[in-house]
């Protein structure tokens, strides 16, 4: 399998704390890969790092095969990003949200006036483009975030936390949005505090303190601590944590 993200001993330090403390891994092309972790252990400071926002302290990476510390700007247009606090813009329309997500990631004017009405009928928004974004239940939101981040047809998409606050139906909906993208070829980084969740991924890993603690398929790991789900194991690991959030 082609590998799509390469770590070496990454790291990063704010002063004397060092928030990533030289991890190393490799993500699959089309691989669903769930990045675990407390609030504080650095997993969306790794994250940052691998979508070319922040520059590491120590270590080597490539994402999509380009280098994050020289060639971070041809990573940025590869790639898709979907965070539970900030994905879309509320006061913009759907249709204004989808020109300006189209724009940013690249895509010429044609390309998304071509792409925007089939997006639309997929999602049952075609009576609904004109409609601004804060008026949208927030399933519909969800829905609409996550195609928008892939509207470009990333070759991976970071999903932070995407299903943070939503109810248990809207985050299975999503989830079958994530399994179709990665039916098509787009891997999935995707960082969750549910534990139901991490049984979805193909392999995870959960940091703690900094460190990649472990990382192996959700069925690996309830066998190498002998606990029924991924709960029992991410608190077998988290509860070490040392540092406070």
């Amino acid at each position: 399998m082609e590998r799509v993200i390469e770590v070496e001993r990454l790291a990063k330090k704010f002063g004397n704390f060092t928030a990533v403390d030289h991890i190393s891994f490799y993500v699959e092309r089309g691989e669903i890969f769930g990045f675990l972790g407390a609030n504080g252990a650095g997993k969306t400071t790794a994250m940052r790092m691998l979508c070319g926002l922040s520059k590491p302290t120590f270590g080597t990476g490539r994402v999509v095969g380009f280098d994050i510390l020289r060639e971070s700007e041809k990573i940025k247009s590869r790639i898709g990003y979907m965070s539970q606090k900030f994905s879309l813009y509320e006061s913009l329309t759907v249709k204004e949200n989808i020109r300006l997500y189209g724009g940013i990631y690249g895509m010429r004017r044609s390309e998304i006036l071509n792409k925007m009405d089939d997006v639309l009928a997929y999602l049952g928004l075609l009576s609904e483009r004109n409609t601004l974004v804060r008026l949208l239940p927030q399933g519909v939101k969800q829905r609409l975030a996550f195609s928008v981040a892939t509207f470009h047809k990333p070759q991976i998409v970071f999903l932070d936390e995407p299903t943070g606050g939503v109810d248990p139906a809207v985050r299975r909906m999503f989830w079958e949005l994530i399994y179709q993208a990665a039916a098509e070829g787009i891997t999935v980084f995707v960082t969750t505090h549910y534990m139901d969740e991490a049984e979805y991924c193909d392999r995870v890993s959960i940091m703690v303190d900094g460190r990649i603690q472990a990382l192996a398929s959700p069925s690996a790991l309830k066998q190498q601590y002998e606990v029924p789900g991924m709960q029992e194991v991410f608190y077998l690991l988290a509860r070490k944590a040392q540092r406070k959030e």
